[in-house]
């Protein structure tokens, strides 16, 4: 793209259509990986393809899959022998894994689980279900990477040790349909089978519990049509005692509907066998000791960085936390060979507010500015104070289109909302932002992309602001053409509306 292409023309094309992940298939029968690929690549899935478990763990490297699926049908090694070939592997040991199986028995599902797969599906394939299950194993995979990776920065601050392996007994509430004591077939087989404290409550007790410190909740459909449990998942997702706990919904085979709504609705993980004790132990186990991990790094953020990397006035990371943090990002971009973006955003005219309004309001203007950044962006996003005025916004896993798109929503939203001021007045405030993508990772530095957002910066500022420029690493600036709106000085501030409009 020339310097004159227009940045909305570039994320208008459409030149590059976003994946929803990467998924390596293992299969030694062509027919039905060719039948997989063709169902995951409608769903927007990239695919890659292995006809034995040797090849497929030789192409870890080259195709850095974001979630594998197995088959049974290998030639070289039985699926189980592969799951934990995939968990001995560098690259393998956090990878989502799905088996699939050609008959449903209860001895072989066991065995795949417990030799590390994270489900188990039989054929014929239940398409619902099998889309379902991918987006939640790869939100769940992208939620548990965010938070490592931001472990990592705070531990490269020096502000904690590393964290060790730990297993505290877990509580686990099983939510039976009808009102069931502790006494029941299931909570007595669960209680045998486990080390950690087990309650068992009807639907319409968990409604009025208040208890925020389940680790897992069970949830076990009904053997008829109703849907019970699954009407109190997004309740129990949605408040605030029990957001972090881990849910395992359990269906029972005709229920398919149900198992894939729950998915979508923010089950950790789902049973669609019926609840059977021996495979419910298994996934609590391991959910369990998923949520005990999550809270700790939580906890390590929460009280390691808050008084050192946070800034006091917007909340927002500060320059201390987001340049660690963005050498991490570059070093798993690399690892990947997947992008990344820095956007780098300026309030234009700034010290008109301060002249204006006074230095409240324009504290007012960077709380407030802070507030729609952090709430535009991906959970994996990173938006810091980088000094003054200026924002700092990381964006893993993101093309050129894709920032683009980001910096041009961005600005859009500053510009079209005005920001109350002291004395019942409002100023609308607007962005210039400098974007730099990192494509690939390996051939520029953090810092080296950090300049080139500077200078594209400079560039959104000298023509009129109010803009998106994007730089690149080793050609001019390609700045958004537009015509700038009209300055206009704000009014004084005892009229009801003041309106500053930048150039």
């Amino acid at each position: 793209m020339s310097a004159a292409t227009s940045v909305s023309e570039f994320v208008r094309s459409g030149k590059e259509k976003r994946m929803t992940g990467r998924i390596l298939i293992v299969d030694s029968v062509p027919t039905n990986r060719i039948v997989l690929r063709v169902k995951l690549s409608t769903a927007y899935y990239g695919v890659s393809q292995a006809g034995s478990g040797a090849s497929a763990l030789a192409s870890l490297r080259r195709t850095r899959p974001d979630l594998v699926i197995v088959s049974n049908a290998l030639p070289d090694m039985s699926v189980p022998q592969f799951c934990e070939a995939l968990r001995q592997h560098a690259l393998g040991r956090s990878l989502p894994l799905i088996a699939i199986i050609e008959t449903d028995n209860p001895e072989t599902r066991l065995a795949v689980l417990a030799a590390g797969a994270d489900d188990v599906l039989a054929r014929p394939l239940d398409d619902m279900v099998l889309l379902a299950r991918l987006r939640a194993l790869l939100r769940a995979r992208d939620a548990e990477a965010e938070l490592e990776l931001r472990d990592d920065t705070r531990r490269a601050l020096g502000l904690g040790d590393a964290p060790v392996g730990f297993a505290a007994q877990a509580r686990i509430k099983l939510v039976a349909p009808d009102k069931a004591g502790d006494q029941t077939e299931l909570g007595r087989a669960l209680k045998a089978a486990l080390p950690h404290k087990i309650t068992v409550e009807s639907v319409e007790d968990a409604l009025r519990d208040r208890d925020a410190d389940t680790d897992v909740i069970v949830l076990v459909e009904g053997p008829g049509d109703c849907s019970d449990a699954l009407a109190l998942l997004p309740q129990l997702r949605a408040a605030t005692r029990s957001r972090h706990a881990a849910i395992l919904y359990v269906a029972r085979p005709h229920q398919r509907a149900q198992a894939a709504a729950a998915l979508d609705m923010g089950a950790s993980d789902l049973v669609t066998a019926g609840p059977m004790a021996a495979e419910l132990a298994l996934r609590i186990r391991r959910q369990a000791l998923r949520k005990q991990t999550a809270d700790k790094l939580r906890a390590n953020m929460r009280d390691g960085l808050r008084a050192a990397v946070i800034d006091p006035l917007t909340g927002l990371y500060n320059r201390r936390y987001v340049v660690p943090h963005l050498e991490r990002v570059a070093e798993r971009a690399a690892r990947s060979g997947r992008p990344y973006a820095l956007l780098l955003a300026d309030l234009d005219h700034f010290k008109r507010v301060n002249d204006t309004f006074g230095h409240s309001a324009g504290d007012r203007v960077l709380t407030e500015t802070a507030d729609r950044l952090r709430g535009s962006l991906r959970a994996s996003d990173m938006v810091s104070r980088h000094g003054g005025e200026e924002f700092l916004i990381v964006l893993p896993d993101t093309n050129e289109t894709e920032a683009l798109q980001v910096a041009e929503r961005l600005v859009e939203t500053m510009a079209r909302h005005p920001v109350e001021m002291p004395g019942a007045c409002e100023a609308t405030v607007t962005l210039s932002i400098g974007a730099a993508v990192a494509d690939p990772p390996r051939q520029h530095g953090p810092h080296d992309l950090i300049e080139v957002a500077d200078r594209a910066l400079y560039a959104a500022k000298a023509a009129g602001r109010n803009r998106v420029t994007l730089g690149r690493p080793d050609g001019a600036p390609a700045p958004r053409p537009a015509d700038p709106p009209v300055a206009q000085e704000p009014t004084a501030p005892d009229q009801r509306t003041a309106r500053r409009q930048s150039g």
